[in-house]
């Protein structure tokens, strides 16, 4: 485990030198912040209690969303963009090379830049929101490592989902048509739009069984303590969802090197 520990302090290291996109990722999604708190202290003075969430749950959901865009990857994230790269120039035959597991390689590099943008941008808007309105906080210590247990699963599920589209360009040639899938389908499925809770009758229910809803929505309600089921139950999901996606990337793996192989002579 010692490589993929270095692995990910060097992925650390490398995202923690674009200090100024950081500044600028901070700034805009504080302004972006402040235009959905508009947004959505309008749509909760029109439907009170909408989902089941109050006003300040609305808000909090705004900014904790904010300060997890980019440590979840909503919109993609350099390291699974890479790895596509990598796949269709036909470099990931070195990667296949090395003596390691490609799927815990590059899980270790999406936890190194994950791990640095939750500290550098996660906590920031946040706190900008927190200086303006009544933001909701976990009611106590204990709850601590729950949410955090909740935000690592959640970063993890999204990588899953982006090494599964990273690694279909093995069969189509090109995953950047999947990408842009994917982003859409993560926009609307995450609760980047709306609270997933705001979602009506069976688009709701099928928007909250989502491997997306683990990513973004599931950490904010165990933030929340909106859980439906409860914390554990939400856990839960999130490892399930997890374990088929892991499971579902080690077969791709297994049937791409395969590919490469054969494609290779």
């Amino acid at each position: 485990m010692g490589v993929y520990w270095a692995i990910a302090v060097r992925s650390f290291r490398r995202f923690s030198t674009y200090r100024i996109a950081t500044v600028s990722g901070i700034f805009t999604n504080s302004v972006f912040g402040f235009i959905l708190c508009g947004v959505y202290l309008t749509l909760w003075h029109e439907r009170p209690g909408l989902g089941g969430y109050d006003v300040s749950d609305a808000l909090t959901f705004v900014w904790l969303q904010q300060g997890l865009l980019m440590p979840v990857g909503i919109f993609g994230a350099s390291t699974t963009s890479e790895l596509g790269e990598r796949v269709r120039s036909g470099a990931i035959a070195v990667d296949l090379y090395r003596p390691t597991q490609l799927l815990l390689w590059w899980l270790s590099v999406d936890l190194g830049r994950a791990t640095f943008q939750l500290l550098a941008r996660g906590g920031a808007p946040l706190l900008v929101g927190a200086l303006v309105f009544d933001l909701k906080f976990p009611s106590s210590v204990a709850l601590w490592p729950l949410v955090v247990l909740g935000l690592l699963l959640g970063i993890m599920v999204s990588f899953a989902i982006r090494y599964l589209v990273a690694l279909s360009g093995f069969w189509i040639t090109d995953s950047r048509g999947m990408e842009q899938l994917a982003l859409v389908l993560s926009l609307f499925f995450a609760g980047t739009i709306l609270p997933l809770v705001a979602f009506p009758g069976w688009l709701g229910v099928i928007a909250r069984a989502t491997p997306w809803a683990a990513t973004m929505q599931v950490p904010i309600d165990i933030w929340l303590g909106r859980n439906p089921g409860g914390t554990g139950a939400a856990l839960l999901f999130q490892f399930g969802w997890l374990l088929v996606l892991l499971l579902a990337g080690q077969l791709a793996t297994t049937l791409a090197t395969r590919k490469v192989v054969i494609q290779g002579g």
